[in-house]
């Protein structure tokens, strides 16, 4: 297997950082823009932007939906479900059935 060369890249807010991936996500935006705290702070950023892209910023929306809804987003993980059922749970949530 062939390892890709990493290429040097500047987002648009000026962030040069190196990427082997077609990914356009600069990393250092993403650090950026990562919850200080909430649910969201909990997850990796493909599955905070999964949930952020689909419309889902709180527990409260969250608990509209299904895990199996959840896992068909692009960016969410099977390792994310026991991190959403916990903060669900904390506050007397969960997931529809």
């Amino acid at each position: 297997m062939t390892k890709s060369e990493k290429t040097l890249r500047v987002c648009d807010n000026g962030h040069e950082y190196y990427k082997s991936s077609d990914c356009p996500t600069c990393p250092i935006c993403e650090q950026e823009r990562k919850p200080a705290d909430g649910f969201l702070s909990n997850l990796s950023a493909p599955a905070r932007r999964a949930l952020e892209s689909n419309g889902i910023t709180t527990l409260e929306q969250l608990s509209n939906y299904s895990e199996k809804e959840i896992l068909t987003f692009h960016g969410m993980g099977p390792a994310s479900l026991p991190k959403l059922r916990a903060a669900l749970e904390e506050e007397g949530l969960s997931f529809r059935k």
